[in-house]
Order: structure tokens, then sequence, then C-alpha cells
């Protein structure tokens, strides 16, 4: 496989998360959360999924900017900059948009690059051990802080994130995205992007591992259930999402894993078929694309439902999941086209190309 398929079958797993995420906040602000119905089920599967694709991507990526043997120091002084610079813009934008999407991410990814450019030209294993270390971090941080300090869980709002103290507690330990533990996955993806992916054993043992935590996680998961825990094992166990805990990461760190190994492969035998661009331009605009949807999808859902525009979980109404998906799809087949057409006149994406235009004055990407 090829470096130029390789980036290819990068942007292809960057469409499917970018789809995911599409479906997860429609379905978080329309949906019910106590529906149980096959395709309630259908929309859940992607909770957390597409957002552990994109933190690993995005690691990914950080580490291929700055993958040559050697560097001058001039390099990678410039690249540092870069890095920063982008992490600085992520920040910025991602509080902006935080009183529109209390469940921002890209104030995360900021900070998750941040900390990715301290460590950007050490050895890959400490990229490892920054993983796990995290992964402690935040289980330590459990113990000693309880976990809902903040939150309103009934109407999925933080109530001191604009303090000090809270800010920092929301941004380090029990926002959506937290530095503790979602650094992980950010330093598994920067390990991964050290890793010589064009080689199919190489892919095919990524995969392998992926399925062999996801299958083990499933495994101790459904294993729990039947004996006699307490409340906090229970939860412990079963969590998605919030709180992150171990069984949650390791589950969709597998996922994870195998998704991108799985569109890196498919990559090689699809990128002849022109219809494969749809899907890798729209992975070039997933800035955009994640703007787009919160900023004219989720108002445009509404209008067309009728429905509120609510991140409380007691609703009075809510959005069939069927009509969720088929939106969703709708949504993200809209956002392929417009991606196609932009990409033939412009190199990137309206929210990239500002992105670049603050980051890389001095250094071409």
């Amino acid at each position: 496989m090829q470096s130029k398929s390789r980036v290819a079958g990068f942007d292809l797993a960057r469409a499917y998360a970018i789809f995911g995420m599409f479906i997860v906040n429609f379905n978080v602000v329309f949906g019910n959360y106590h529906d149980q119905s096959f395709w309630a089920k259908t929309l859940a599967a992607f909770s957390g999924n597409s957002s552990t694709v994109f933190v690993l991507l995005a690691g990914m990526g950080i580490a291929l900017m700055s993958n040559r043997a050697t560097y001058t120091s001039e390099e990678r002084k410039q690249l540092v900059g870069v890095v920063n610079k982008r992490a600085l813009f992520l920040f910025c934008l991602g509080l902006l948009l935080y009183n529109w999407w209390p469940a921002d991410i890209l104030h995360f990814y900021g900070g998750y690059m941040h900390i990715g450019m301290l460590l950007l030209f050490v050895d890959k294993r400490y990229y490892l051990f920054t993983a796990i270390a995290a992964v402690i971090i935040f289980h330590l941080l459990v113990l000693v802080l309880p976990y809902e300090t903040g939150w309103d869980f009934q109407t999925l709002q933080y109530l001191d994130f604009w303090t000090l103290e809270g800010f920092v507690r929301n941004t380090f330990y029990n926002g959506w995205n937290p530095i503790f533990p979602w650094l992980a996955y950010f330093m598994v993806g920067m390990y991964l992007g050290r890793l010589d992916l064009t080689s199919f054993r190489m892919r095919l043992r990524i995969f392998g591992i992926g399925f062999f935590l996801y299958v083990v996680t499933w495994g101790v998961q459904s294993w729990s259930v039947t004996l006699p825990l307490t409340n906090e094992m229970r939860v412990f166990f079963t969590a998605d999402y919030l709180p992150p805990f171990l069984p949650f990461l390791l589950s969709t760190m597998g996922t994870g894993l195998m998704l991108i190994t799985f569109f890196l492969q498919i990559n090689v035998h699809l990128n002849r078929f022109r219809w494969v661009q749809l899907f890798t331009a729209t992975g070039q605009m997933t800035l955009t694309h994640y703007l787009s949807h919160l900023l004219l999808g989720l108002p445009l859902l509404a209008f067309l439902t009728d429905s509120e525009l609510s991140f409380q979980l007691a609703k009075t109404q809510y959005v069939r999941p069927h009509v969720i998906l088929f939106f969703a799809a709708a949504y993200f087949a809209a956002s392929c086209l417009l991606s196609h057409y932009w990409l033939k006149t412009y190199k990137h994406g309206p929210a990239e190309l500002l992105m670049r235009k603050f980051s890389d004055r001095r250094v071409n990407s």
C-alpha cells in the first residue's frame, strides 16, 4: 500500500467517524435515552466509537506530520509552532462553540495537541507510557473527587464551567472528553502514526489487538452482569461514556483500532473507484462538517420535526430513532457531495483553510 493510499484510508476512517458523530449528536439532542427498540439500539451502538476514532486519528495525524528520520533544529521549532497554533485555534474555537454545544470536543482536542506537542520528538514508547498514565490518573481522581461534581445530568449541563475551578475540573477530569483519560486515545494514535502502516502484517496485528481488547472486555462486562456486585462496581463495568471507566476505554480503544485498520485495508482495494473519492473528500473536511452539523444540522432537524432544541434527558417530545438515522444519513450524503465539489476548487475545506491560515504562515504543510 503506497503512502498516498494510506492517507486516503485515514480519510475514509474520518468520514466514518463524522457520520457516526452526526448520529450520536442528533440522537443526544432529539432521541429518547430510555428507548430500547432496535433502531434506538442501532443509534446507541455509535456512542463513544466515533469520538474515539477521531481522537486516535488526530494523534496519528500529529505523529505523521513529524515522521521523518531527521529534522534540523529549525524544522523542529517550526513543526512545534504549527502544532501549538493549531491546538490554540481549536481550543479557542471550541470555547466559542461551547455556549451553543456544551458537548464540544474541539477545546479538548486543543489540550491533547498541546501535550502531544511536548512529546513530538521523543521515542514512541513514551506515547504508550503517557496513555497508561492518563488512564491511571483518571481512576485515582475518581477515588478522591465525586465524578458527578459540577454536573446536572438531567439537563446535561455543566453548572460551573465558566469558573476557574469548574473549567479545570471539566477539562482535566469529568467533562465530555477530558484530558484524563481521553489523552490515552490521542497518545495511542501518535504511537500508531510512528508504525509502518504500509505493512499488511502490521495492520493485521493492530486489528488483532483491537479485536482482542474488544472481545475480552465484552466478555468481562457480560460476565459481570451475572455477579452479585455492589452498585459502584456494576457502574464500573457497564458505564458508557460518562464516566469513561477502564472497560469503556478498552472496548472503544479496541473498536477504534479495528475500524482504522479496516478502512486502511479496504482502501487498498477500493481507492481506484471514483465513488470512493466522495468519502475521502468528506474525511478531508471533518472540521467543517463538525461545525456544520452543529450550527446547521441541529436547527434543521428541529425545524423539520417541529421539535425543541434541548439537551435535557427528560424531554416532552422525542424524534423517532429511524427518523434520526435517516436524517443523519441524508445529511452525511449532502456533506459528501459538498466536499467533493468544494475540493475540486479548493485544497482544503473552509474551516480547515481558516485554521491553516492561522497556524501555517511560515511552514508549508
